[in-house]
């Protein structure tokens, strides 16, 4: 599996997103899915205080209990500057650890200067908690104002935004910034909450064990488009030509783009991450990076991936 950097740390290009740690299954079965991603060269976990109550938190940190030194661990905490060292606490309370290896705040804290979350962030650095920091959810001027607050030893290393080839936006401006500003791009929602694994097929009714098949009718509608299937049935005939999955297209591609560092995606099951690592670990060459890309076409007012978060639940 290939690493690249994050500030001085070296992270899998394929990240298990645990987002599903404590909510979907327990400590068990998460023990199972990290044991399949160190196996399978992945070392990269990122996880969040918000994701089922710290719960995620909590099952990563016992399933990574005898393997910390083989990990890389990332979080992420949301609120105010004033909030940092204490979120960064009960995160290494909840994780079992002494230190993060990413904290990252998860949306941007509006109500103050990114220049005073910098600093308390690094303080964190300073204090050894941390070891780097991070963003998720910024945009351009975000990150052109962090990069002005004048903290020289306490800068973003990483940014980790919305990122797939049904919503390729950030590649006419954050990824671009990032890759200037020497910051690395990680991409979550790399599967389309699953759309882009071809496991759903147009007219045909849903899996019930899926995430998508559990979902709401809102949500249901936002992704299941026409649109979107057109891209993806089209995506599913280039990659069976080479005897792979949308999935390998989906998580190998984006890897591709200048200034990508990882994909960030979910699993519930350990072969789930051994498919991901096998599909992080294929090289394109140009010509099919071409044909991906006049399938699944970049435009920078593409649509966000639906979330709870922006309202469709």
């Amino acid at each position: 599996m290939e690493r690249r950097a994050i500030g001085g740390l070296s992270v899998s290009v394929i990240g298990l997103g645990c987002n599903n740690f404590g909510q979907r299954f327990g400590r068990e079965q998460s023990e199972e899915v990290v044991q399949a991603a160190l196996e399978s060269g992945i070392n990269y976990f990122d996880t969040s205080d918000n994701y089922a109550a710290g719960a995620s938190e909590e099952c990563l940190g016992y399933a990574l209990r005898n393997h910390r030194e083989e990990a890389v661990v990332a979080t992420k905490y949301d609120g105010a500057p004033q909030k940092a060292r204490e979120s960064c606490l009960a995160s290494l309370s909840r994780l079992q650890m002494d230190y993060i290896d990413l904290f990252q705040i998860h949306h941007p804290y509006t109500e103050a200067p990114v220049g005073e979350t910098l600093e308390a962030l690094g303080a964190l650095v300073d204090e050894g908690l941390v070891r780097e920091i991070g963003c998720s959810n910024f945009s351009v001027p975000q990150l052109r104002e962090a990069a002005a607050a004048g903290y020289s030893t306490a800068q973003f290393s990483s940014v980790q935004n919305d990122h797939n080839l049904l919503n390729r936006k950030h590649e006419f401006d954050v990824i671009p910034e990032c890759q200037a500003a020497g910051i690395a791009f990680n991409s979550y929602f790399p599967l389309y909450h699953g759309l882009l694994t071809g496991k759903f097929q147009r007219g045909e009714a849903l899996p019930e064990a899926t995430r998508l098949g559990q979902a709401s009718e809102a949500r249901k509608a936002a992704v299941f488009t026409d649109a979107n299937f057109s891209v993806v049935e089209a995506l599913d005939q280039l990659a069976q030509q080479y005897g792979r999955r949308v999935l390998d297209i989906a998580l190998a591609r984006p890897l591709h783009i200048p200034g990508v560092t990882a994909v960030i995606a979910g699993a519930t099951w350990p072969d789930q991450v051994r498919a991901n690592a096998v599909a992080g670990s294929w090289q394109l060459d140009p010509a099919l990076c071409e044909q991906i890309d006049a399938i699944a076409i970049a435009r920078p007012d593409a649509a966000d991936t639906p979330s709870a978060a922006r309202g469709i639940k």
